[in-house]
C-alpha cells in the first residue's frame, strides 16, 4: 500500500507561565492508504496535539509547530497557506473531535453544519448538499435522517451525536480520517456500535483512519499498526499483533498490565503504573519513562534513547533494555 500521510520530525510547542512545553518531541509515524493506525498513551502524552498540527489547528499565539513534516499525497501542509489548507480540512482529510457536544454548534441545525462543507467543498447546491446530508446520516445508522436535518445537537444523544461527527467528516470523501478519542464519554454498548461502524466504514470505502485512544481493548480489535506515545515522543511502533503478543518498551507492557483480560484466568488485582507523568518543561537528558520503570539502569537516567529494531518487520522500541523487557510476558 502506498504512503498516504508521512509526518516526520513533528515538533509542537506550547508557551506557558512555567516554561515552553514540547508537547510533541519529534515524533514520527506514517498512515498507508486504508490503513487503520493507532496512537496510544496517557493524558498529556501529545496524542491530540498530534493530530491537531496535521491540520494545523494547534492554538495560536501558545501553540505553535517548530519542526519537521506532515506530508500528504507528497505535499507538505505545513508549507500550504491557510487558503491551501482550508481545502484539505474536510475536503482530503477530516477529523472527528474528542467531545462532540463542544465541536458543534449548538445554534446551528444538524443539517446546516453537514451540509456547510459539501457546499463549500463539493460546490453543491443547496438541494444536493441537502440529499448527500440525507444520505451520509442514513449510512451511519441515524434513524429518519430527514426528519432529523431541521434539529439541533442537544436534541441528540451523546451515541447520536458522535454518529453524525462522524458523518460529517465522511460527507465529501475523504481519504484520511483523524478520529480523537472517538469513543469518549458513551457507555459501553454505544462505543462498540461506534467503532464497529468506523471499521465499516473504513473498509466500505476505503478510508484510511489514525484512531487516538488510551483504550487498548479498541487498538487490538480495530488497529493495523500501533504507536505508543510517551511524554511527547513514540516509544515503541509495531504491528498490533507484534505489540500484544511481545512488547519492547516498559511503558507498553505497563499499559497492557493495567489492563483486565476476560480471555485470561482472573488476577487479584490489576498493576497500575506507579508515579505520575513527567513535567514537559523540566525534562531531562534521559529517559523521560526513567522514573517510573523497574527496568532502569544507569545508562537511562543519562543518556535517551533512541528508536531502534526491536523485533518483527516494522517494530521499533526507545529502551536501552529492551531485550529484558522481551522477555517478561505482558501477564504478570
Amino acid at each position: 500500500m502506498a504512503t498516504l500521510l508521512d509526518v516526520r520530525s513533528l515538533t509542537t510547542e506550547f508557551v506557558t507561565r512555567g516554561g515552553v512545553v514540547r508537547a510533541v518531541d519529534g515524533v514520527s509515524w506514517d498512515v498507508a492508504e486504508g490503513e487503520t493506525v493507532a496512537l496510544v498513551g496517557e493524558s498529556g502524552c501529545g496524542k491530540s496535539v498530534s493530530a491537531l498540527s496535521v491540520m494545523r489547528l494547534v492554538a495560536a499565539p501558545a501553540g505553535r509547530i517548530v519542526g519537521g513534516q506532515v506530508l500528504f499525497k507528497g505535499r507538505d501542509l505545513l508549507a500550504l497557506s491557510e487558503e491551501e489548507m482550508r481545502r484539505v480540512r474536510g475536503r482530503e482529510i477530516a477529523m472527528v473531535f474528542q467531545e462532540p457536544m463542544t465541536s458543534l454548534n449548538p445554534v446551528l441545525t444538524i443539517g446546516r453544519q453537514v451540509t456547510e462543507g459539501l457546499e463549500i467543498h463539493l460546490r453543491m447546491s443547496r438541494e444536493q448538499a441537502r440529499q448527500r446530508a440525507v444520505e451520509v446520516l442514513a449510512t451511519v445508522g441515524i434513524p429518519d435522517p430527514a426528519r432529523r436535518l431541521s434539529q439541533y445537537p442537544h436534541q441528540f444523544s451523546g451515541g447520536m451525536r458522535q454518529r453524525m461527527m462522524i458523518a460529517t467528516a465522511l460527507a465529501c470523501n475523504p481519504a484520511l480520517i483523524l478520529a480523537d478519542e472517538p469513543t469518549t464519554a458513551l457507555d459501553v454498548t454505544i462505543q462498540a456500535q461506534i467503532l464497529e461502524l468506523m471499521r465499516d466504514l473504513s473498509r466500505r470505502f476505503g478510508v484510511a483512519m489514525l484512531i487516538i485512544t488510551h483504550n487498548l481493548g479498541v487498538v487490538a480489535r480495530y488497529a493495523d499498526r500501533v504507536n505508543v506515545m510517551y511524554a511527547g515522543r513514540i516509544v515503541e511502533r509495531g504491528s498490533a499483533r507484534d505489540l500484544y503478543r511481545c512488547p519492547r518498551h516498559p511503558y507498553t507492557l505497563g499499559l497492557l498490565r493495567s489492563v483486565p483480560r476476560l480471555d485470561e484466568p482472573r488476577r487479584a488485582r490489576l498493576e497500575p503504573i506507579e508515579g505520575q507523568p513527567p513535567d514537559l518543561t523540566r525534562l531531562g537528558d534521559g529517559c523521560a519513562f526513567a522514573p517510573r520503570c523497574a527496568f532502569r539502569v544507569e545508562r537511562c537516567q543519562v543518556e535517551r534513547p533512541v528508536l531502534v529494531p526491536a523485533g518483527g518487520e516494522g517494530h521499533v522500541s526507545a529502551c536501552w533494555e529492551t531485550a529484558r523487557v522481551s522477555r517478561t510476558p505482558a501477564l504478570a
